[in-house]
């Protein structure tokens, strides 16, 4: 079993600290929100923020004015719209600010413990690509709907977290360890490249 690598103890926190790791490391993620969930302690206190103040807490994450300014703006609608509650449906999450379909089933699966939820990230792209679970698509819509016809639903969050972990410590995007993969005898990429010879 594998959790989410990004530190979070409120649900809206980890909705957050998927925002702001987008194009960057859960690593650097994790080492600025425990001064930024101190300065805005509750969902109220990030809705009434100042999005220039925000934007200094995040931002070595990059992008950091769009982060905060989603932040600050998801914060108001999961008040005024939620009462404070993250919603439990796809739809309405990839309809709050800066939340697209990878997010939404990572909080569907992480929060609400929903079977089936799918997230698709670069590591799940490059690996389900390399191991032929999909056969040379990068459209993570089309992956995740893939991934759900083989994963059994309520193991599919786990797996998710599994590759990650995978693509980070083995099947880099450059330098793959194909000989120290515990995968390589099902990978299609290292059996047809014939990497092992």
């Amino acid at each position: 079993m594998a959790d989410c690598t990004l530190d979070w103890r409120r649900d809206y926190e980890l909705l957050f600290s998927v925002r702001l790791a987008a194009q960057c490391t859960d690593e650097r993620v994790n080492m600025i929100t425990p001064a930024l969930f101190a300065r805005f302690p509750t969902l109220d206190a990030f809705a009434e923020a100042d999005v220039e103040e925000v934007e200094k807490y995040v931002h070595s994450c990059g992008f950091f004015r769009a982060k905060a300014r989603d932040i600050v703006a998801c914060a108001k609608v999961l008040r005024d719209k939620y009462n404070g509650e993250l919603p439990r449906t796809m739809e309405e999450l990839t309809a709050l600010p800066g939340v697209g379909r990878k997010t939404a089933n990572l909080i569907l699966g992480d929060v609400f413990r929903i079977p089936g939820s799918t997230v698709v990230d670069t590591h799940c792209i490059r690996i389900s690509n390399r191991l032929g679970l999909v056969d040379g698509t990068k459209d993570p819509v089309k992956i995740e709907l893939a991934l759900r016809k083989v994963l059994p639903p309520e193991h599919s969050s786990d797996f998710c977290h599994c590759i990650v972990l995978h693509g980070r410590a083995v099947c880099d995007a450059r330098k793959p360890l194909c000989e120290k993969c515990c995968l390589k005898e099902l990978c299609q990429t290292y059996n047809t490249e014939e990497k092992h010879d």
